[in-house]
């Protein structure tokens, strides 16, 4: 329940509360003149009672007698709305100790919740600014927190994070504040010695130990761990909602250093993170403006030497900042969701590129991870070929063994859809990772790509020739071609040649080239269609000597 929901509640309840009072207050003040009027007709219309009936009066008054039960009446309504009332301020009472309860604390876990810490901080700080000492902030967030809830439901998550709030309270010192943010994210904060960072680490050390023990669900193991982000406040420069972010971003540093830890903030963070906004910003502009382009890398039989196609890569041609590597953009494009139409914006350029090139050579595509996740990427890539007109057996896409995991039945059905089309599947990075043979028996693979962290070190690293060996061997048993990434040097070649692998590309037979470079190498190979002569419907007019040129380029070619 957000906050201004919470104090519109509050604000109604108040103001029915008073509208109650006031109305009360003019049931009292009837009920006041009833007794007072009972108290002076009361003991007139008793005596008379009483004289009527002993024979010495001729009768009481009607009036007297009428106004007496009314005033009793009056009387008995009041005491009875008296009642109602200490009832209804009771109530009204917990309704608005409720609302306030709602308005500050996680209904969930009864924590304090995002709007509370903040304002409670403050008062922190003031203590400690009193005593001379230093506060420190905590950020904290669950990790794979989400396959709790997608594995074994929501009521198994909501007993996690009860679970996390009860063991996070155990180890906080006293005088402590505890909230939870939402979702899975918690924060907390507490005093401590400025001289002494290093307690705030054993407590960070402490946390992530507890958090990370199993929680045992209707005899389920449940475990998640905890990334912590950490900062300390500093009178001079810092405010609250700086302290709470600069926690916000350690933490998410804590993340990509690969999580289940913690990390002081740094500046240095700070400027990581604004260099990484800009570049999101600068992508989401540059994708629809064509920025990213494809460059192309050879791919060579090794026992011809004969370039067989390209490696396709991307590149982002900066307006500002010129040529950047993808090993900067690409994780961006990842996390943000803009991997998806970064990649086929890509391969719609590629497969513009390269439908005229000469038959016989081939397109290689990694596909990422997140993209293996799309259930209309089968599609999605189709369509490309076919609005492009470029063939589908000419294209071959590289998965990595490691996205398997994330979905595996719905890898093989991309993969499938793919194949049903004529389009080959490699298996990139083989040999790093998992190197799962069942991948190998479940996907329909017709390629096999060593990872050049083996082929880089063949020559001096036994260990990796003898790898390179087991797979190129593995490969010949199962019927798929080897190619061999990373070559940079004849030796290499050689060696690889004399072990067996079908293919090889690497900065050896020459870096990345964009497409205007790789026409120009293309056509020195003879490996373009030859331009035919313009027909301008006058025969005529064309010198015979150039009709024979003409027809000898075409034989040649």
């Amino acid at each position: 329940m957000t906050g201004p929901v919470v104090d519109q509640r509050i604000k109604s309840t108040k103001n029915g509360y008073l509208l109650s009072a006031q109305r009360d207050a003019v049931t009292g003040v009837v009920v006041i003149l009833a007794i007072l009027l009972f108290a002076s007709t009361g003991g007139t219309v008793l005596s008379d009672a009483i004289a009527s009936l002993s024979g010495k009066s001729n009768g009481t008054d009607n009036v007297l007698v009428s106004a007496f039960l009314l005033n009793i009446a009056l009387i008995l309504f009041g005491w009875r709305r008296y009642r109602d009332l200490a009832a209804e301020v009771e109530e009204r009472a917990a309704a608005e100790q409720r609302a306030h309860s709602l308005a500050i604390t996680d209904p969930l876990t009864g924590l304090l919740n995002r709007r509370t810490i903040g304002e409670k901080t403050t008062d922190l700080v003031d203590a400690a600014k009193r005593k001379h000492k230093s506060i420190a902030f905590m950020m904290l967030d669950l990790d794979n927190f989400k396959n709790i809830n997608d594995v074994h439901g929501h009521s198994a998550g909501d007993f996690v994070l009860k679970q996390v709030a009860d063991r996070v309270a155990n180890v906080l010192p006293p005088k402590n504040l505890l909230a939870r943010l939402g979702g899975d994210e918690f924060a907390c904060a507490f005093i401590f010695d400025p001289d002494q960072p290093e307690m705030v680490e054993r407590i960070a050390d402490d946390l992530i130990d507890a958090i990370a023990a199993p929680i045992v669900e209707n005899g389920t193991h449940l475990v998640v761990t905890t990334s912590i982000g950490m900062s300390r406040y500093d009178p001079e420069e810092d405010s609250v909602d700086a302290l709470m972010r600069q926690a916000d971003i350690a933490m998410y540093s804590a993340k990509k250093q690969g999580r289940n830890r913690h990390c002081w903030f740094d500046d240095i963070m700070e400027k990581e993170l604004q260099t990484r906004n800009w570049l999101e910003t600068e992508m989401r502009a540059g994708i629809p403006k064509g920025q990213f382009v494809p460059y192309y890398e050879q791919q060579v039989d090794l026992a011809t030497g004969k370039l067989t196609g390209f490696e396709m890569l991307c590149r982002w041609e900066s307006r500002t900042q010129g040529l950047i590597s993808p090993e900067i953009f690409i994780p961006i494009a990842e996390e943000t969701g803009m991997i998806g139409e970064l990649s086929l914006s890509v391969l719609r350029q590629s497969f513009e590129d390269a439908k005229d090139w000469d038959p016989s050579l081939s397109i290689s595509v990694n596909i990422s991870p997140v993209q293996l996740l799309d259930p209309w990427l089968a599609q999605k890539i189709v369509k490309l070929l076919i609005e492009s007109g470029f063939p589908a057996n000419r294209l071959e896409i590289e998965i990595t063994e490691s996205s398997l995991f994330e979905n595996l039945s719905l890898a093989q059905s991309i993969v499938s859809s793919l194949k049903n089309q004529g389009i080959k599947i490699a298996l990139d990075d083989f040999g790093t990772g998992y190197s799962s043979l069942a991948h190998l028996r479940a996907l329909p693979f017709d390629q096999i790509k060593i990872d050049r962290s083996f082929v880089t070190s063949i020559i001096q690293n036994p260990e990796s020739k003898a790898i390179v060996k087991a797979i190129t061997g593995l490969g010949e048993s199962l019927g798929m071609k080897i190619t061999a990434e990373g070559i940079e040097d004849k030796e290499a070649e050689s060696e690889l040649r004399r072990i067996g692998c079908a293919k090889g590309q690497g900065w050896y037979y020459g870096r990345p080239l964009s497409v205007a470079q790789t026409r120009e190498m293309l056509a020195e190979r003879n490996l373009l269609p030859a331009k035919p002569v313009e027909e301008t419907g006058d025969t005529q007019n064309i010198a015979p000597d150039q009709i024979a040129d003409e027809t000898d380029r075409k034989k040649s070619a």
